[in-house]
Parts: C-alpha cells; structure tokens; sequence
C-alpha cells in the first residue's frame, strides 16, 4: 500500500467516525426496531472505523 493509499484509508475511517456520530445523533429521533436498526449500523461504523485508524497508526508512516 502506497502512502497516498493510506491516507485515502485514514480518510475513510475519519468518514465513517464521523457518519456513525451523525446516525446516532438521528437515532434520538427514531423510535423502535429502526432505532435498534440505525444503532447497530452506527456501532458497525464506529468499530470500522477505529480498526482501519488502528492499522493506519500501528503501520506508522510510509517512505517512498
């Protein structure tokens, strides 16, 4: 993986931290099983998220 490729990961994983921070404040406006369903996707956001910066910060930065 190149360094540009890894930033475009971490970019991603900063995305989906913030979509899961955004589905969980619409959550409050739900009521039910769609609450549960729209959580669930949100925690599924967040743990994504955290194991592709996990791997882009343990990898450390890349020399070309």
């Amino acid at each position: 993986m190149t360094a540009l490729q890894s930033m475009w990961l971490a970019f991603f994983g900063i995305f989906l931290m913030f979509a899961s921070a955004a589905l969980s404040v619409l959550s409050h406006k739900l009521s039910g099983f769609l609450r549960f369903l729209v959580l669930a996707v949100s925690f599924i956001f967040l743990v994504t998220a955290g194991l592709i910066v996990f791997v882009t910060v343990v990898r450390g930065p890349l020399a070309e």
